[in-house]
């Protein structure tokens, strides 16, 4: 799909941004349309993110259905912890196996996914693996997914090792595209005072991306100046950025996006349609529980 506009409304009608009144009926069709149309298209992340968005918005019995034939049959090991990874955020907690059964191939090749995928939805059990795969030194971004894991679901100090890990790594790794992701994860995981931190980082972040990365983190952190520059990136003429921002968006509860999130429902980008759908329904579900 090129333009979601082909399909639905053309004109978009505004409400008032008031209790679970985030979208009328039209816009909401719309958003479910923009994901409906992801989840079964060509492009294989852009449908784990549709994926991740139907499961938001209330459709996790439909990403079941969609995904676990497709698990079944994958033999990419990246693919496979991006389809196993969704299945648990639609509620089979039972597919966590897969990732971890990733971690544990001799091959490297799904690892640093695997564990990415596990930071972003957690497990049950124990998760050893991401113990081993974090005391490794061969891959530093494997190391960087599972300090975030352990960061995000681990317990005691396995969690505060991981969490001294990501400060650490962000304050002096020399390497924009590599502390931008501690970055990231900190913006998920880190606490207030860690905006000082990512601050001091700015200078050396020269590429808009990774500075975008940083701007959104300190945002979700509760950094005005974050919140404000990620406000301007949904219209950034990258569309990674876009895409970028419409994500962080919904993740930190920015209202005053909803706007230019439904114009972004027709956005030339899939990527950037499918995470501005995403946060429509994060913003939608935080009002409603207001």
């Amino acid at each position: 799909m090129r333009h979601a506009g082909m399909f639905l409304l053309a004109v978009i009608v505004s409400l008032p941004l008031t209790r679970a009144a985030v979208m009328n009926a039209e816009q909401r069709a719309l958003a479910l349309h923009v994901l409906h149309v992801g989840l079964h298209g060509d492009a294989f992340w852009p449908a784990m993110h549709a994926a991740e968005a139907l499961t938001i918005a209330g459709q996790g019995d439909e990403v079941r259905r969609s995904l676990l034939p497709r698990l079944d049959v994958e033999t990419d090991d990246q693919r496979r912890g991006g389809l196993a990874r969704e299945l648990v955020r639609a509620g089979d907690h039972r597919r966590a196996v897969v990732m971890f059964a990733i971690l544990d191939l001799p091959d490297p090749y799904g690892h640093v996914h695997a564990a990415e995928s596990l930071f972003k939805v957690g497990w049950r059990g124990d998760g050893f693996q991401l113990w081993t795969a974090f005391t490794q030194v061969e891959n530093p971004t494997l190391k960087l997914m599972a300090a975030a894991a352990l960061a995000a679901h681990g317990e005691g100090r396995d969690q505060a090792a991981a969490m001294r890990y990501l400060r650490s790594f962000l304050a002096t790794a020399p390497d924009p595209a590599m502390f931008r992701l501690a970055a990231w994860v900190l913006g998920r995981v880190g606490e207030e005072s860690d905006i000082a931190l990512i601050r001091g980082r700015l200078g050396d972040a020269t590429d808009p991306r990774h500075r975008a990365m940083l701007d959104h983190a300190m945002a979700a952190l509760g950094d005005e100046a974050g919140r404000e520059q990620l406000l301007a990136n949904l219209t950034s003429g990258d569309e990674w950025i876009r895409t970028a921002a419409a994500t962080f968006a919904g993740e930190i509860g920015a209202m005053e996006a909803v706007p230019q999130l439904i114009s972004q429902l027709y956005d030339e980008y899939d990527d950037a349609r499918i995470r501005a759908a995403q946060a429509l329904f994060m913003l939608e579900n935080q009002s409603a529980s207001l």
